[in-house]
């Protein structure tokens, strides 16, 4: 190894004895169990029943209360103290209104500070003392390292140990205390945190699912083709732009724009007040819990229309200017007959229904008009100009990839490209063939190139961003075409069909789960492709589990658009050191329903996988990358100490 980097190492470690201690420490660590993942997928904005979800580890917390105090505590006490880790702060004003006398709060104080004690201490069972005390509030680190260090015979510091208690309680710090082991017990029932994509779009509050992440100890996402469109509007595609405009405004949800990124849609509503009239076709779905006045409603309508034919008008240029995209026929407003309301599609015509063509030249219809242009030009200046989105964003980019191997797993959002002989469908880019992981690989290093120079607005980078969104090779896609146009014009549903990459299909087989995973070096004996991007109908008998085990698909349903087709309310997925458990969620009424009555959000609990012999550190990422550090230390040992 290079002796000016062994220099540097030796700064650290500049004593025998130092590195000495640090190999027995990584040694040591090599041969804990792993820790558990928390797989998450299609979160769309459900920020309140992922952040459930969150809380209570897909079940993981309850489960630990289980074991630790099976038959010593009630099923109520169980359910009061898997919600009190939950939700800290309501549930103690619950339990506190309980209280009259001062003397029973504070006994109920104490045997609930002894059991939240002795929850931390078996949940952090499998970690070292170090990464404990980062799991602890700061403030009472010193304090619960020495109720958690606590021996059954240490007789003569026993009023040592409750005066402690009673300090606490007469100082008025037991609130605090509880909350602080709340929150470090939800931190070390999962160690960490996977999102397999679609952080964004159709519901309400994203914006605080990007605040939950980035304060989380430890996580990773893959992107899903809603986040590279968030992604591309904010690296300069205008196309993605005007497509997240348009979704939100579908979807009733146009504050996330302006009112919490800041973005001033009031040219855009000029546009729209401007050209356009009330439309069937561009209302925008109806929130069970949000009321919509009947004025705001015609707004949003009109606005979706005007994002709308703005967007078609964007696509055209991209079409022509990338011939290797192949979707020359999705040039649909050059297919429109203007004059009789039709168009021309796969040999066929069609009627034409809730049009809204006020802004189209039939003899140019991709011109945007001058006033079109203002408008969103405006927009992208404002979109990348909002510091609130910019921070989001940058940790979208930060902690995301198309794609990622971790503990001999693939983790994909949509699918691996795949054509009709399940064999790697290819494309052509800049004189170049990609298929496969090489495909993946060089879709991600165009996005990662656009959001690196949002100036260039017009660069085959920043084309290939929307095309991640629309195109049919894409990895993010899957489907042949997009049929937005036919979908909000055209009465004939067969028209509206989105025909699935082949991979959807043959996903269910073993020999192609096995062969995908060979393509990105993983073990397809050990490994499994976790997937999201497709809802499993459920309620249909579909199964999540497939190809034997080898695919496990956590796309149930978490955006209460898709939960009366899934039947559920989204899977998640647990690993931990003895397997793989998939887990079903029932809809998330309120968080009230859960701090009054004790309630969950699971359901059903399937074992995917079980290990022959429990999981050690050793086999993971990390435990590679401990490895790498023991071989330093090693060299640096023979380098400095031996010689």
């Amino acid at each position: 190894m290079n002796k000016k980097y062994l220099d540097l190492v030796a700064q650290k470690y500049d004593s025998e004895e130092k590195v000495i201690t640090e190999i027995i420490n990584l040694e040591a660590i090599l041969n804990l169990p792993k820790g558990t993942e928390h797989f998450v997928s299609d979160l769309h904005g459900e920020y309140q029943a992922f952040q459930h979800v969150l809380r209570n580890g897909s079940g993981r917390v309850k489960e630990k209360i289980r074991d630790l105090f099976n038959g010593s505590i009630y099923e109520r006490e169980i359910d009061e103290l898997a919600t009190l880790v939950y939700y800290p702060e309501e549930k103690l004003k619950l339990i506190k209104s309980r209280y009259d006398n001062v003397q029973d709060l504070g006994d109920w104080y104490k045997v609930t500070i002894e059991r939240m004690i002795k929850l931390v201490s078996y949940a952090s069972s499998k970690y070292t003392r170090s990464k404990l005390r980062k799991a602890l509030p700061e403030q009472f680190a010193y304090v619960i390292e020495e109720l958690l260090y606590k021996t059954e015979d240490a007789a003569n510091k026993e009023e040592y140990y409750t005066k402690i208690v009673q300090q606490i309680i007469s100082l008025n710090q037991a609130d605090k205390l509880i909350s602080g082991l709340a929150y470090s017990t939800q931190r070390l029932v999962v160690d960490h945190l996977h999102v397999v994509g679609d952080i964004y779009d159709r519901g309400p509050e994203p914006d605080k699912i990007m605040e939950a992440l980035i304060n989380y100890h430890s996580v990773d996402i893959q992107w899903g083709n809603h986040d590279a469109l968030w992604i591309g509007a904010f690296a300069g595609s205008k196309v993605c732009l005007a497509n997240i405009i348009r979704i939100c405004a579908r979807y009733d949800n146009l504050d996330i724009i302006e009112d919490v990124y800041g973005i001033n849609l009031r040219p855009l509503l000029n546009l729209a007040e401007k050209y356009y009239q009330d439309n069937p076709a561009f209302q925008p779905k109806v929130h069970s819990d949000k009321k919509t006045s009947e004025r705001e409603r015609l707004q949003i309508t009109k606005i979706h229309q005007a994002i709308a034919m703005i967007q078609f008008k964007l696509e055209s240029p991209i079409i022509k200017r990338r011939p290797n995209f192949n979707m020359s026929e999705r040039l649909l407003l050059e297919k429109v007959d203007f004059d009789n309301q039709e168009i021309t599609l796969q040999g066929g015509m069609y009627p034409l229904e809730n049009t809204c063509f006020a802004t189209v030249d039939p003899e140019q219809p991709d011109r945007l008009l001058e006033e079109e242009q203002q408008v969103i030009d405006k927009l992208l200046f404002s979109i990348q100009h909002s510091e609130k989105l910019a921070r989001h964003m940058k940790f979208l980019m930060k902690k995301g990839s198309l794609y990622l191997k971790y503990n001999g797993n693939l983790l994909i959002h949509g699918c691996i490209p795949l054509n009709e002989n399940e064999e790697m469908e290819e494309m052509e880019i800049e004189g170049e063939t990609y298929g496969g992981r090489d495909l993946l690989d060089i879709f991600e290093h165009y996005l990662r190139h656009a959001f690196s120079h949002p100036e260039e607005t017009d660069d085959l980078a920043t084309d290939m961003v929307w095309y991640l969104w629309t195109g049919e090779y894409s990895s993010l896609f899957g489907k042949r075409a997009m049929t937005t146009f036919e979908r909000y014009f055209i009465e004939d549903k067969s028209t509206h069909k989105e025909v699935k990459n082949p991979y959807y299909y043959v996903r269910e087989n073993e020999a192609t789960c096995r062969e995908i995973l060979k393509e990105f070096d993983l073990d397809p004996d050990q490994g499994h492709i976790i997937n999201g991007h497709t809802p499993v109908k459920e309620i249909e008998g579909e199964t999540p589990i497939k190809a034997n085990g080898k695919m496990i698909v956590i796309d149930g349903g978490f955006s209460k658009a898709y939960q009366s087709k899934t039947g559920i309310a989204g899977y998640t997925l647990l690993y931990n050191s003895y397997g793989m458990q998939l887990v079903a969620h029932t809809h998330f009424h309120s968080r009230k329903d859960v701090l009054e009555n004790g309630t969950d959000v699971l359901s059903v609990k399937r074992l995917v996988d079980k290990e022959l012999e429990r999981k050690t550190v050793r086999e993971t990422n990390v435990g590679r990358e401990l490895y790498e550090e023991l071989s330093i230390l090693n060299q640096l040992r023979e380098y400095r100490y031996m010689n």
